[in-house]
């Protein structure tokens, strides 16, 4: 489900993995949706941790190789999480999953930018650290 390269290791993560970690969850409103919606998953802050990572440049990659590139300082603990859930459920590929980085973009005006919105990446399936 997941590739995490930091290096030359490899760390392959499948949905249980992903929610054997601490999960986040919030509420929020994004620009793709309508209304609310609550998304639950691992925070990008903690997947990095638990990998011992603290620096670097994130590459993250979609299932259809779109690419963007997060600053480590995004990694906050009241940063973006890899959404694995939406309103309680798995989320589709039709509905911007399985992974999708989504950030607090209610809780706070910095989120709400044009280059958080493009940092958002869905169908998300590896993260490169360099």
């Amino acid at each position: 489900m997941l590739l995490v390269t930091v290096g030359d290791t490899r760390h392959e993560f499948n949905l249980e993995d992903l929610q054997a970690l601490p999960a986040s969850s919030f509420q929020t409103t994004t620009i793709w949706t309508e209304g609310a919606q609550t998304f639950r998953g691992v925070s990008l802050k903690t997947l990095l941790e638990s990998l011992d990572v603290t620096e670097g440049v994130i590459h993250a990659t979609a299932i259809n190789d779109y690419s963007v590139t997060i600053p480590m300082t995004d990694a906050t603990a009241d940063g973006p999480i890899i959404a694995y859930a939406a309103n309680g459920a798995p989320m589709s590929r039709r509905g911007k999953g399985p992974l999708w980085i989504v950030y607090p973009y209610d809780s706070d005006l910095k989120f709400q930018t044009e280059t958080i919105y493009s940092r958002s990446i869905w169908q998300l399936d590896r993260l490169t650290i360099e």
